[in-house]
């Protein structure tokens, strides 16, 4: 039989999930020896480029009406 039904392509997507999966690792680890190092503050690292919110929180509550004082 030859190699198809779908083998070659899971074997891809598998390659290409090993690699994302080394690459944030590897970030990861870069991040941790630089925190040591005191080049980077420890915390998220994405909540100074989005005006100081936290992102990791999921999205902020949206008010009702009722909150607001439209009724």
């Amino acid at each position: 039989m030859p190699d198809s039904m779908g083998k070659r392509q899971r074997r891809d997507v598998k390659a290409r999930k090993t690699a994302a999966i080394e690459q944030r690792r590897l970030a990861r680890n870069q991040r941790r020896e630089d925190r040591a190092a005191g080049l980077i503050e420890a915390g998220p690292p994405l909540s100074e480029e989005y005006g100081g919110v936290d992102l990791s929180l999921g999205d902020p509550p949206e008010e009702s009406e009722t909150e607001r004082g439209d009724a």
